[in-house]
């Protein structure tokens, strides 16, 4: 039978410091802060850890949270993992809104790639207060074109695992005019 999932709760990070990762996150997107939830012990453990956990209304229910944890090591990255991979996405309402938040974020004196062409989306990108990349997404592709992308996607995956070269059934995506 299997879980019967309704939705993502939150999704949560680690932030250097939660008032300034709050901040940020009001002043350049525009989200509201809903809940804080502090502890000096771990619930689901009993440790003592002290910590802040913040959580950000992201629209439609979506909600991002955060851990400030004083007492543990400095955060770090994974060296292994290009920074590029990890990243949290954000929809917009269209290439005027991206082409708007590109200005907006810009203005907001941080450093801006894209837009960027994914083929049924187009993207900017930058880094929070905590370094953690953050995308913009606006959807660009037709219905025809997430069908075709629904339908070749175990293919693609099959292929993926036998070869780990990039499968070429949705290489329309990239290809440029």
């Amino acid at each position: 039978m299997g879980v019967n999932l309704k939705r993502i709760h939150h999704v949560a990070y680690r932030c250097n410091d939660a008032k300034e990762t709050v901040e940020f996150y009001q002043r350049v997107l525009g989200m509201t802060f809903v809940l804080a939830i502090a502890e000096n012990e771990v619930p689901s453990t009993g440790a003592p850890d002290p910590y802040m956990h913040v959580f950000l209304d992201a629209g439609m229910g979506n909600v991002l949270a955060f851990f400030e944890l004083p007492n543990s090591p400095e955060m770090g990255k994974d060296p292994n993992t290009p920074e590029w991979v990890q990243h949290i996405a954000f929809e917009v309402d269209g290439l005027d809104a991206l082409l708007e938040a590109k200005e907006s974020v810009e203005k907001a004196g941080l450093d801006v790639v894209g837009p960027t062409n994914h083929g049924i989306f187009k993207s900017i990108y930058f880094f929070d207060p905590n370094g953690h990349r953050l995308e913009l997404a606006a959807n660009t592709g037709t219905d025809k074109q997430m069908e075709e992308l629904h339908r070749v996607a175990p293919n693609m995956l099959e292929e993926w695992s036998r070869t780990k070269r990039a499968p070429r059934h949705a290489a329309w995506l990239h290809e440029k005019d």
